[in-house]
């Protein structure tokens, strides 16, 4: 959340912040939020009877202010499928491993174990299958000798602070759309091979 609220202070980035929520009162991006004169919202699950009035509070924060995106930034909840519908094609993640592979907790360790030569993050729009809607970007390095699962966290992090406000630029500019699950790729962004987009 930081790199992202840093890349939104350039007057040339394509959006800005209109709300930081969390359902942990306690996360530190609600401080960080609100010392930067962003709106910041809890919204905690055990205030709810299920999760459907949760996810309903949620919207009801997300609509007030307006928002156009959502972005999530180590949500740990599994949102349902009728929540991703009502933001399809609106809703953004990034998830530390080179999707499809390793979905899920634990990909530092996972892809180590796997004996996998490089790992790093995914960017990619969010459906209902978990870590499974189409990817945006990905940004990867090769996995050393010497690595553990917290170096090579360390290491990936550093990719996603600098992929994630990329990607979701290209979103806000429109230059990335996603239409009938697919990703459509327009403006000066090109392809890759793999169908996601490389940036600078």
């Amino acid at each position: 959340m930081e790199a992202i609220l840093e890349a939104s202070k350039d007057p040339d980035y394509p959006a800005e912040i209109s709300l930081v929520l969390s359902d942990n009162m306690d996360a530190k991006g609600l401080d960080t939020a609100s010392e930067n004169g962003i709106t910041a919202t809890a919204v905690p699950r055990k205030d709810y009877d299920s999760k459907a009035d949760h996810e309903a509070a949620i919207d009801q924060a997300i609509n007030s202010a307006g928002a156009d995106f959502v972005v999530l930034a180590g949500y740990m909840r599994i949102l349902s499928p009728e929540f991703v519908s009502r933001h399809n094609g609106r809703l953004l993640n990034i998830h530390p491993s080179l999707l499809p592979r390793h979905k899920g907790l634990d990909t530092h360790a996972r892809a180590i174990k796997a004996g996998d030569e490089r790992h790093g993050c995914s960017v990619h729009f969010v459906n209902a299958e978990m870590d499974g809607g189409a990817i945006i970007a990905r940004s990867s390095l090769p996995i050393e000798a010497a690595d553990t699962p917290e170096t090579l966290a360390s290491r990936v992090l550093k990719l996603e602070h600098k992929l994630y406000p990329q990607a979701i630029a290209a979103v806000a500019r429109g230059d990335i759309t996603l239409e009938n699950g697919e990703l459509k790729i327009s403006g000066n962004l090109s392809p890759q091979a793999d169908g996601t987009v490389a940036f600078p």
